[in-house]
């Protein structure tokens, strides 16, 4: 059947409204996620709300690289939902219509779905997170609270790791803070205090750490000696500029910051296959992989509504996200396995597709011969399997 036909047109009409409706959501409840964050930069830091917003903007790329899949799916479930649950679909098959003949404008929905998620997670993805890094340094230069997270190493400043057990918001003072010093060349510190304070000089990306009651431990590799010195009051400087520097100079980049011509660039100039060049290889695969899922998931998709009659919808719907997760704990194991070595980075990222992708081709042949797609059967049998147990 043709794009241009009545029936393409009216299933257009139908699935564009939703799709749009359905990313609103999902990128809601994504960034829902992060309002104890937001929250907790306005009430207790004062930060403005145009840079929560700027914020918000340049973290929605990353959401939606797996939004734009998950809206592509949930729009074409519901429109076949309400067609079957309409008899719609019945009527279609009456007139001589077969379900093969549906489907032009669902893969023309999951064409724009997997460029737009192409887009997403090859250049908007690398952007916001670069653009990010520097908003985040510039505030921290105000209220570097917000850069320090407890109980998280924090390496912002240069060649000094700081961990902090726990931070008090009222008085801006630390507890149980562990700090290794490497600014001196063959000489590691490592400082260890109940408390400590942190004061920032006014315009400066420099900051003061005041500490109490703790023990300094120091080594040198040079002589082979170790020192240990305790203290009442302790004070050292921070210097937060080489963090600013990297971020406007784009420095080295994580694999959220690459775009894909730099990861292939890196990955061919790479020695050695350790873990982070197996890292690499797996954010490279996964821009390419994901997008792909819209068609994964949206063939899929068009047996799940087809089968699941009006009395059924929540029962569909329910099973459609049951689908969707299935997809996620795939490329999720994909990500652990392929990190640690044990099988290669491209199964692991195009694995996902293929399974989700065959179980939707399998279904969608069985539904075309008006066969049922054999998912009660499935359900019934692990139920079986359940009760036994």
């Amino acid at each position: 059947m043709r794009l241009d036909s009545i029936l393409s047109r009216y299933l257009l009409r139908e699935m564009i409204p939703p799709f749009f409706i359905n990313v609103m959501f999902f990128t809601l409840i994504f960034l829902l996620t992060q309002m104890l964050d937001i929250t907790n930069m306005i009430v207790n830091y004062k930060v403005g709300l145009s840079v929560v917003a700027l914020m918000m903007i340049y973290s929605m790329p990353y959401f939606l690289v797996l939004v734009i899949p998950m809206s592509i799916m949930m729009t074409i479930l519901l429109t076949f939902l309400r067609l079957s649950g309409d008899n719609e679909i019945i009527a279609l098959k009456a007139g001589g219509v077969s379900l093969y003949a549906v489907l032009p404008p669902v893969l023309l929905l999951c064409s724009a779905g997997c460029l737009l998620t192409g887009f997403m997670a090859a250049y908007a993805s690398p952007w916001g997170s670069l653009s990010l890094k520097r908003l985040t340094v510039e505030v921290a230069g105000s209220h570097l609270n917000i850069a320090l997270k407890e109980r998280t190493f924090n390496d912002s400043f240069k060649d000094v790791m700081l961990y902090v057990n726990k931070i008090n918001i009222r008085d801006k003072s630390l507890s149980d803070v562990f700090i290794a010093d490497q600014r001196t060349k063959n000489l590691v510190i490592t400082i260890i205090s109940s408390r400590g304070q942190l004061f920032a000089e006014p315009d400066k990306a420099v900051f003061h750490l005041k500490l109490f009651n703790g023990t300094i431990n120091q080594a040198d590799i040079d002589k082979q000696s170790v020192n240990s010195v305790d203290f009442d009051i302790y004070e050292m400087v921070l210097d937060l500029q080489k963090a600013a520097d990297e971020a406007k100079s784009s420095g080295r980049k994580n694999r959220n910051e690459m775009y894909p011509i730099e990861m292939y660039r890196y990955l061919d100039n790479y020695s050695g296959r350790d873990s982070e060049y197996y890292s690499i290889l797996l954010e490279f695969h996964r821009k390419f992989s994901i997008p792909f899922a819209c068609f994964a998931l949206g063939i899929l998709a068009v047996p799940l509504g087809v089968q699941s009659k009006s009395s059924r919808r929540s029962f569909g719907i329910g099973l459609g996200l049951a689908f969707f997760l299935f997809y996620y704990l795939l490329l999720s194991a994909g990500m652990v396995f392929g990190e640690a070595g044990i099988y290669p980075p491209v199964i692991g990222m195009w694995v996902p597709n293929i399974v989700v992708g065959g179980i939707g081709i399998y279904f969608l042949k069985r539904v075309s011969y008006d066969r049922p797609a054999g998912i009660g059967f499935l359900l019934n049998r692990i139920w079986r399997i359940k009760r036994g147990s």
